[in-house]
């Protein structure tokens, strides 16, 4: 076996799927019991307050927004409290009048009245027992995401319209349409007492989550819903005593369902709209709830033994996760006596789909019988449950019995509120329902036209009708990007460039042959293959094209959108060592004998195909524009091929290797190591590296540094800061320290080293952007979490660094603060959301540095944070409202290769 071939890592070591009886349960099955008894924790009590505080004036607005008796919000809520609670697969997620649904119920009242709309509302619930006994509730999540956010949009649009004539004093319309041609003539009749207490509960709405400091802090325990309704009805009591105000009617005029009357047809399909809307809302508020609450506990977080690791049965993170880093770094130990391992948190218990949907259906129905709203699960409710603290599903069934209390002892206190409030609120809930991230979503994965076909058609024709307007636009999309393939040819000077840009199906194959057989049979061709899927027929069709092609003398190279060969020879596998990447299996360098090859362009020499050997792989198994970043020669005849090379694969590069393991054969093992490796190393770059930069160079020490950003990362030796930023000489002005830690200003057993770099940056660079790295399998991470300082022992070098990413630590633990995420998945364990929270916090600490703080109240200076992944050589950037202080989530969204043409991304982020 040659020195070149890759390093190759043990992956073999991974958990046994655990028996049934095991108690782990995989992702989405059900909770194993865990006795008879329902447990009460404080936190649960304290939660449920919270959360009932908020489910209160959200259930009256709703039903305001319906037209319903007002009573009927109360009720849904209790009971989607308390039977979706008791009985539900999610126990976290709160149930109550359904936002979503706002739309639908208000036309159904129109046109049936409230008893029919009680009775369809029972029959929504019994559907949705029997999809759930079907185990049907996974099936609804294969609705296309930009149809359910597109529904959800255009139901949030309508909700906002509608609730905007009662802001402005008046009365809805029966339609989002009507009410959009209505508002002229409403802003003409317009008096100012309603819209201005609509206007005080929308500021308070928005800028309460937003108030700084520890004053902030404290008062985002409240909810901003709460603080709205009651700061606009202590106004509105004292400057507008005659404004319309909630009016609740006596529980004698409370009327129950009737047997419905009207067209079969009809009632079948208003049954059927609002068992779909309800269930999806209610399915994707428990996958979000699934995502908030899988993450460890605070307690947990900080615990020196994380969860299981990712892809292990029990893991919070099976479904979601990617492949964690081959081998992780022993973390630096300090001289301290490691505390005692704390027990393993248990198994993180996901949502049972099934379970949720059938309690879902039994609420509805019960709501239904007792004169309620639809229910579902409530994102908001849910979320608000979450961060509260809730541990089990006491804090669900609690809330409920609050609001049931509520409507008996509470009524004199609730018809002080004005409905303007009420409205404002709601029609802040229909605004967000129209997310900016999701829409920059579907636009990313090019699907913003079903997205806006089903907005349109919600709005314009309703629930249903627009729901299949979006799955007709969703089908013909995708019909026409499978149909959809694109062939060109160019001639560049003896030989021809044949780019293929789409899926190659059987619909392609005839303009695809006749484009190929026009080319000369003897001449020389590269086929640039631009797609994700080939079907056996284009299969058979290029195959043979090739095979002809090389009969008659020609050659033929396959290629991806980046020239990379999608079929590398065999031999291809010993030819990597390349001087513009002399870290990538550096050894090949140090086989005696071996020479570092000459570089070069950027496609291979046009090679025919081997008779028996197949030029482009094997059919449905072609990546998307595969690039080889080392190209090969042409293989030779009868060369052998290489054990560890798959056919059809470029090998995967090595990019680090276990201290003391031996990976190669035994002349790898003489290999020069220490000064003899840096004497080699610097010698390559004389000889390949320095005539290509010395021009830029010389220019830059005649011009001086003038870098751009400011780039502070851990030292970790795998973090190559250059690589990972395309960045050059005279770009970055890089910190690098234990930890990617900054010390902050004037703190106890402080470093000037890290705030003297800051200072000059800012102060003397005029650094446009300072950006935090942090990293996978941070061993100074590893090291606050595993062991603790022994009071008996001084404090070494490393430890007394290691105090500065302390707070890192607490802020983890801490429940004042969001939970670091990654978009997309969920952090692997502890270390990896302890790597994320560091980010954050010594962001924190840089804006403390009075220079920083001053050039960013100029206006001047921007900060980033962000996560590279080791493993997965992934880079992932803190949102920018998060790496500003501005805002509370804490989301790393993950950096999509893009095309290099189109660096607006790379701009914002300021990489």
């Amino acid at each position: 076996m040659s020195a070149c071939v890759p390093t190759r890592h043990n992956r073999t070591s991974r958990s046994p799927r655990p028996p049934r009886a095991s108690g782990v349960k995989r992702p989405h099955s059900p909770p194993p019991p865990r006795g008879g008894r329902f447990r009460i924790a404080g936190a649960d009590v304290s939660a449920s307050i919270t959360v009932f505080l908020l489910a209160v004036p959200m259930s009256l607005g709703l039903a305001v927004a319906m037209d319903a008796p007002l009573q009927a919000g109360l009720i849904s809520a209790a009971i989607g409290g308390i039977v979706a609670g008791l009985l539900g697969g999610t126990p976290l997620q709160v149930s109550g009048p359904s936002a979503g649904l706002t739309v639908v119920t208000a036309e159904l009242i129109q046109v049936y009245g409230w008893r029919t709309t009680c009775a369809i509302t029972i029959g929504a619930g019994l559907l949705q027992i029997l999809l759930g006994s079907l185990r049907a509730a996974r099936s609804a999540l294969a609705v296309s995401p930009a149809i359910v956010h597109g529904t959800l949009a255009g139901i949030g649009v309508a909700i906002a319209l509608a609730q905007l004539h009662i802001v402005l004093g008046g009365s809805p319309q029966s339609s989002a349409v009507a009410n959009a041609l209505a508002l002229p003539d409403q802003l003409g009749r317009l008096r100012p007492a309603a819209p201005l207490i609509g206007a005080l509960t929308i500021a308070v709405l928005v800028l309460w989550p937003r108030i700084p400091g520890r004053i902030g802090s404290g008062a985002r325990r409240v909810p901003a819903a709460l603080v709205a309704v009651v700061t606009a009805t202590t106004v509105a009591s004292l400057a507008a005593p005659g404004i319309a105000r909630v009016d609740l009617p006596s529980w004698r005029s409370h009327v129950l369902p009737e047997v419905p009357h009207g067209p079969v047809l009809a009632l079948a399909t208003a049954v059927f709209t609002v068992m779909l809307v309800a269930s999806l809302e209610s399915l994707l508020a428990a996958m979000a709830v699934d995502k908030l609450s899988a993450a460890p506990a605070p307690t947990a977080r900080a615990s020196a033994s994380p969860p299981p690791p990712p892809g292990s049965p029990g893991s919070p993170t099976t479904a979601t996760s990617s492949t964690p880093p081959a081998s992780t770094p022993p973390a630096p130990t300090p001289s301290a006596s490691p505390s005692p391992p704390s027990p393993p948190a248990p198994p993180v218990r996901r949502a049972d789909l099934d379970r949720e949907l059938r309690a879902q259906g039994i609420a509805n129905t019960l709501s239904g019988l007792v004169g309620g709203l639809a229910v579902s699960g409530g994102a908001v409710r849910s979320s608000a449950n979450v961060r509260a603290g809730a541990q089990g599903r006491a804090s669900t069934v609690l809330h409920g019995v609050w609001v049931l209390l509520a409507t008996g002892l509470l009524v004199t206190v609730l018809e002080w509120i004005p409905l303007a409030a009420l409205a404002a609120l709601v029609m802040m809930v229909g605004i967000q329902m129209v997310s900016l991230a999701h829409i920059r979503n579907v636009h990313k994965h090019r699907e913003f036209l079903v997205y806006g076909a089903t907005i349109t058609g919600v709005v314009l024709f309703g629930v249903l009708k627009g729901v299949t307007i979006g799955i007709a636009v969703a089908v013909a999309v995708a019909l026409h990007r499978l149909a959809r393939t694109r062939i060109t040819v160019t001639d560049q000077g003896g030989e021809h460039l044949v780019v293929v840009r789409g899926q190659l199906t059987f619909l392609a194959v005839p303009r695809l042959s006749r484009t190929l057989g026009q080319l000369p049979q003897d001449g020389n061709a590269v086929v640039e293959l631009d797609g994700f899927f080939m079907d056996h027929a284009a299969y058979e069709a290029i195959k043979d094209w090739s095979t002809a092609q090389a009969a008659h003398g020609g050659r033929v190279v396959f290629t991806g959108r980046s020239g990379g060969r999608i079929a590398e020879p065999a031999s291809a596998a010993h030819s990597c060592c390349r001087p513009w990447t002399p870290w990538r299996n550096h050894h090949c360098h140090d086989e005696p004998g071996r020479a570092p090859e000459a570089g070069h362009g950027p496609r291979t020499p046009f090679t025919g195909a081997r008779p028996g050997t197949d030029p482009i792989g094997t059919p449905h198994d072609m990546p998307h524009g595969t690039p080889t970043p080392t190209p090969a020669p042409a293989s030779t005849p009868g060369s052998p091929p290489s054990p560890d090379v798959a056919p059809g694969r470029a090998p995967a590069p090595s990019l680090h290797r276990s201290p003391g393991r031996t990976t190669g054969p035994p002349a790898e093992a003489a290999r020069p190591t220490g000064g003899n490796r840096l004497i080699s190393g610097l010698s390559s770059f004389q000889r390949n590296t320095a005539p290509l930069v010395r021009e830029e160079l010389a220019r830059l020490a005649a011009e001086g540094q003038r870098p751009s950003q400011l780039f502070i990362t851990c030292a970790d030796s795998r973090l190559v800061t250059s690589m990972i930023t395309a960045s050059g000489p005279g770009d970055l002005f890089t910190v690098r320290n234990i930890g990617n830690l900054v010390p902050l200003p004037n703190a106890e057993s402080g470093d000037d080293s890290v705030g003297a770099a800051i200072e000059y940056a800012v102060d003397v660079l005029k650094v446009e952007s300072i950006t935090i790295c942090g990293h996978s399998g941070c061993g100074a991470m590893q090291a606050l979490l595993g062991a603790k300082p022994d009071p008996q022992t001084p404090p070494t070098s490393l430890w007394r660094w290691l105090r500065h990413g302390l707070p890192s630590l607490e802020r983890m633990a801490s429940r004042h603060h969001a939970w670091a995420r990654i978009s997309g998945r969920l952090p692997t364990d502890a270390l990896e959301q302890l790597c994320l929270t560091n980010v954050v916090q010594q962001l924190d600490h840089l804006r403390a540095h009075e220079s920083v703080a001053r050039r960013l109240a100029e206006g001047t200076l921007r900060l980033h944070g962000m996560y590279f992944h080791v493993g997965e050589a992934q880079a992932y950037l803190l949102t920018e409202g998060a790496s500003s202080g501005l805002e509370l989530d804490e989301v790393f969204d993950r950096v999509d290769p893009g095309d290099p043409a189109d660096s607006g991304e790379l701009e914002r982020v300021g990489i």
